[in-house]
């Protein structure tokens, strides 16, 4: 099969490699997909990158935890009737040596989740690692209903799916912006008020919206935002941050703890199997009425993959995708 591989950590066009690799088969409890289109997350290319001195994992990996395309064969203990199924694969490079830059993906059979038919693929290899990620800022502390709910970086990843299923979720949203440029990219119908962080008193502009403060605060740069947040937040409301800038960051903690504020700090490869469970089944719910979109902001092929990892450690704007030959 055609895939691409890196056997040592380092730049992208330094490591990565295209070529072939031996089919993949799946065992008991497993199901094989066939990938038409492999997202690429920045945790993807952070391992790739060895980030905060972590080894390779594996003598070769296989990047990309999520994807998106169709079932084409079955292991031992799964109902035939998968095969020919689209789905949306999450976690395939978590704990695991291969993930979805492959022309096959062979993954336990939770892993690949059924996208409905009218469901785009590249929303649905949009959908796992920044999708379970914004279930969980979101929801991880129970329901948003008539909540309201602010998330920062609102044009992120993370933070534009978080902001839809807050919606999704019946709560009121707000949400920031590094740059007053970048306000008029905020979707209204889902933000009816954004912020941007380079404006004079993004606290003030914020309350004027949420008088009595913010219940639930979607967090991707604590560091930076730790003031504000305190600001902002209302008694007894919970800060779930998925990202910071500063390794060791500092928060008003007093102030906090006078709000008995919630501080949750959420690491996606290691939520509770429970907690993703749940995702999925919101996040696969929430695609199928159309209360999710995603925007690539740019596509490659596979032999371009190295160009790909490049853009996303560029950031950027819209979602980066690998698609893989049909």
């Amino acid at each position: 099969m055609l895939a691409s591989w890196y056997d040592r950590q380092g730049p992208a066009p330094d490591v990565l490699r295209v070529g072939e690799l031996p089919d993949p088969w799946p065992g008991p409890g497993e199901v094989r997909v066939r990938v038409a289109v492999s997202g690429v997350n920045p945790g993807d290319t952070k391992k790739r990158q060895g980030w905060l001195g972590s080894s390779m994992p594996y003598p070769r990996v296989v990047p990309h935890s999520d994807g998106a395309g169709v079932v084409d064969a079955v292991g031992e203990g799964v109902d035939a009737g998968r095969t020919g199924q689209r789905v949306w694969v999450y976690g395939a490079q978590s704990y695991r040596a291969f993930g979805t830059a492959a022309r096959y993906v062979v993954v336990p059979e939770e892993l690949a989740v059924r996208l409905p038919d009218h469901v785009p693929d590249d929303l649905g290899a949009c959908l796992g690692i920044p999708g379970i990620t914004a279930h969980r800022t979101v929801f991880a502390d129970g329901p948003v209903d008539g909540a309201t709910v602010l998330v920062h970086g609102v044009l992120g990843g993370v933070g534009s799916l978080a902001a839809q299923l807050a919606r999704w979720g019946g709560a009121t949203v707000l949400g920031t912006v590094r740059r007053g440029a970048d306000l008029d990219r905020v979707d209204p119908a889902v933000v009816p008020h954004a912020v941007a962080l380079d404006r004079d008193d993004p606290a003030a502009a914020l309350l004027d919206r949420a008088p009595r403060g913010v219940d639930r605060i979607v967090e991707v740069a604590l560091s930076d935002n730790a003031d504000l947040d305190n600001a902002v937040a209302a008694e007894n409301a919970v800060i779930a941050a998925y990202a910071t800038r500063a390794d060791r960051t500092e928060v008003p903690f007093w102030p906090l703890l006078f709000k008995n504020v919630t501080l949750r700090l959420l690491g996606s490869d290691d939520f509770p199997g429970p907690a993703r469970r749940q995702a999925v089944r919101d996040l696969t719910a929430a695609a199928a009425v159309g209360a999710l979109s995603v925007g690539i902001g740019a596509r490659f092929p596979l032999e371009r993959i190295a160009a790909a990892h490049d853009r996303v450690d560029a950031g950027g704007r819209g979602r980066v995708v690998v698609d893989l030959p049909r």
